[in-house]
């Protein structure tokens, strides 16, 4: 069985089927179906509300944050500083920075 992206007009993935073959998908589903590949064949596997770059060959998930950007080489979003080395932080979209969590334990 192999996996099938549907995109819209905008190239985002509506919906990912399990199917023997695109052929069946387009006889029987309307829509424009891609295959998402599991060996490598592209960059980047195929999730609901990714979107297909046709350039890139790659299903790019959705921006986790504005100010983040594209790995070209991974096709995942990246902040735009380094997570820190020591402790659990979170990112904080308003100072584009990392923030250490604080631990509440009494």
């Amino acid at each position: 069985m192999r996996k099938f992206a549907e995109i819209d007009e905008n190239n985002v993935v509506v919906r990912v089927l399990v199917a023997n073959d695109e052929a069946w998908l387009t006889e029987n589903l309307d829509g424009v179906w891609l295959e998402s590949f599991d060996d490598g064949t592209r960059v980047r596997r195929a999730g609901a509300g990714f979107t297909y770059d046709d350039t890139r060959d790659a299903f790019i998930p959705p921006t986790p944050y504005p100010s983040w950007v594209l790995d070209e080489d991974t096709c995942l979003w990246v902040a735009p500083i380094a997570y820190p080395a020591e402790g659990d932080h979170v990112w904080d979209e308003e100072t584009t920075d990392w923030v250490e969590v604080q631990d509440e334990t009494p």
